[in-house]
């Protein structure tokens, strides 16, 4: 009797999966997705590089005019590099689907 009342409440109730990639769920608060820089606020201290435990990121170049090569493939999202940096040039994005074939390589250049 418990069954049958259980299989009816399934066929009425909306299923709890999504369809995606049509349907997408909203991220929360707070997520860490892939890493963004921003070039106007960076003076090239180096702090984001030498925080970093998997050693995702590298300063290309010293001081104002340093770039900033990012291994997507290394990095595990805990943030460090952003609450390390002292002119907030760092920012973790709501971009999750991150997956790919090739090891992924963002060379942040200077406007």
């Amino acid at each position: 009797m418990a069954m049958e009342s259980e299989l009816a409440g399934a066929a009425v109730r909306k299923p709890v999966t999504l369809k995606y990639p049509f349907e997408r769920r909203d991220v929360p608060p707070r997520f860490r997705g892939r890493l963004a820089w921003d070039s106007e606020k960076c003076v090239g201290c180096g702090m984001c590089v030498q925080v970093c435990p998997a050693f995702a990121l590298e300063m290309v170049g010293k001081g104002p005019m340093a770039e900033l090569r990012y291994y997507l493939n290394r990095c595990v999202f805990c943030s460090q590099c952003v609450e390390s940096c002292p002119r907030d040039a760092l920012s973790m994005t709501e971009e999750y689907e991150l997956a790919d074939y090739k090891h992924k390589i963002y060379e942040f250049k200077r406007r």
